[in-house]
């Protein structure tokens, strides 16, 4: 069997003629922050158990948070929350029935994007 002649036949579609959708893209995304969000999540762990356990440790790890690389991660962590947030929004009014047509569903990317990026500069220069 494995001498069988292969039929020709035409592959797949490739990356480089594919058009992402909106929905693709933000859906990946979504599953991307959701899973980053454990990383930061650990980091807070990490610093609280620090924090209860001695001043050398809290003194660590609140180095590490507080370093420029930890800016950078809580920042970005914070951004995750609120684009995860809002997909989880958009999932809430898609389980309703509503915004499914595709300019509805595209303009809710838009909106998770856009969104995430006000709520997060928001937080960071009004809190």
């Amino acid at each position: 069997m494995a001498d069988a002649k292969q039929p020709n036949r035409p592959l797949s579609p490739h990356l480089t003629i594919y058009r992402p959708q909106m929905t693709s893209i933000s859906s990946i995304f979504v599953r991307i922050t959701g899973n980053s969000l454990l990383v930061s999540t650990l980091l807070l762990i990490w610093w609280f158990l620090a924090a209860a356990t001695s001043a050398s440790a809290f003194a660590s790890a609140n180095y590490v948070i507080t370093s420029w690389a930890g800016d950078v991660v809580m920042v970005l962590s914070l951004w995750a929350l609120w684009y995860h947030t809002l997909g989880g929004l958009r999932h809430l009014i898609w389980d309703t029935g509503r915004g499914l047509e595709l300019e509805a569903a595209e303009r809710m990317g838009w909106v998770m994007i856009i969104g995430s990026l006000v709520l997060t500069a928001l937080t960071i220069f009004c809190f």
